[in-house]
């Protein structure tokens, strides 16, 4: 079993920041790429940014020069620095990991979402 669990989702003013935290546990061999996704109503969910197990990241064009993702791979943690926020940021924020939890086999895990919430 593997759970991802995030948190520091809040509500926010414009211009401020937040970090979002999403910790692994459970019966993991190794993790691969993690990262973060985020979805408003009727929308479909969104790519925020990921980070390999290389450490190399990518961001959606919307939030590159705002947003920052790191991993600790001793906590098998991944993060989400927010910065700058926009009301438009809005949206339930999802961690998702591409966990090995044998050395054949790996498949991706979801977090629950943490809301946050950018006011004007």
């Amino acid at each position: 079993q593997v759970q991802l669990v995030e948190s520091g989702g809040d509500l926010v003013q414009a211009g401020g920041s937040l970090r979002l935290s999403c910790a692994a546990s459970g019966s993991i061999f190794s993790i691969n790429a993690m990262g973060w996704y985020r979805q408003t109503p009727g929308k479909q969910r969104e790519l925020v940014g990921t980070v390999g197990a290389d450490g190399r990241t990518d961001y959606a064009e919307s939030v590159k020069g705002r947003f920052t993702i790191s991993r600790d791979d001793a906590k098998n943690t991944v993060y989400l620095q927010m910065n700058s926020l926009k009301p438009e940021d809005t949206a339930v924020y999802y961690c998702n990991a591409d966990i090995r939890t044998r050395w054949w086999e790996s498949r991706a895990y979801w977090g629950q979402g943490t809301q946050v919430t950018v006011s004007s």
